[in-house]
C-alpha cells in the first residue's frame, strides 16, 4: 500500500477551491458574530427578521398582482377567441356607444355628430372638419359589428 502526503491525493482541496471554502468559512463566522453580539445582536436580528418579512410580503403582492394580471389576459384572450367564432353580431344599442367612443377618438367636435344604427349600418349626419372626416369614416368601418357606414 502506497501512503501519498499530497493533500489532494487525500481527497482535500487545494488552490482556489480552498481559498473560496475559507473566504466563506471567515463570512459565516462574520455573520454569527454580527448577528450574536450581546449589545446589538438583538436589534440587528429584528432588523434582519423585519427585512425578510416585508421581502415576503411584497413577493406576495407580486404574485398576486401576475397573477390577476393572467387571470385578465387569459379572460381576454377567450373572450376574443369567442368572440371570432361566434360572428360580430352585436346589438344596435351596444354598436352605437362603442362607435360614439370611437368618433370621439378621431373628430375634435364629437358632439356636432348625429349617429344613427341600424342593424350595423351607421348613418352618420352632422358637420366633421375636411381634415377628420375619412379618418373618422375608416375608424368607424373598423368597429366590431359594423357592416358599413354611411354619411348624410
Amino acid at each position: 500500500m502506497r501512503v501519498s502526503t499530497d493533500y489532494r491525493a487525500a481527497g482535500g482541496r487545494s488552490g482556489p477551491g480552498r481559498a473560496v471554502t475559507a473566504a466563506g468559512a471567515f463570512c459565516a463566522g462574520a455573520a454569527v458574530a454580527y448577528l450574536c453580539d450581546p449589545v446589538r445582536g438583538r436589534s440587528r436580528r429584528a432588523r434582519a427578521r423585519d427585512k425578510a418579512a416585508h421581502a415576503t410580503h411584497k413577493l406576495r403582492d407580486g404574485l398576486g398582482v401576475l397573477s390577476r394580471d393572467l387571470s385578465n389576459r387569459s379572460r381576454g384572450l377567450a373572450a376574443a377567441v369567442r368572440y371570432r367564432f361566434s360572428g360580430r353580431s352585436v346589438d344596435d344599442r351596444v354598436l352605437h356607444e362603442r362607435v360614439r367612443a370611437e368618433l370621439g377618438r378621431h373628430v375634435s367636435h364629437s358632439h356636432a355628430v348625429d349617429v344613427l344604427v341600424h342593424d350595423g349600418i351607421v348613418t352618420l349626419a352632422g358637420d366633421v372638419l375636411a381634415a377628420e372626416d375619412e379618418r373618422a369614416r375608416r375608424a368607424i368601418r373598423r368597429v366590431p359589428g359594423v357592416r358599413g357606414v354611411e354619411a348624410v
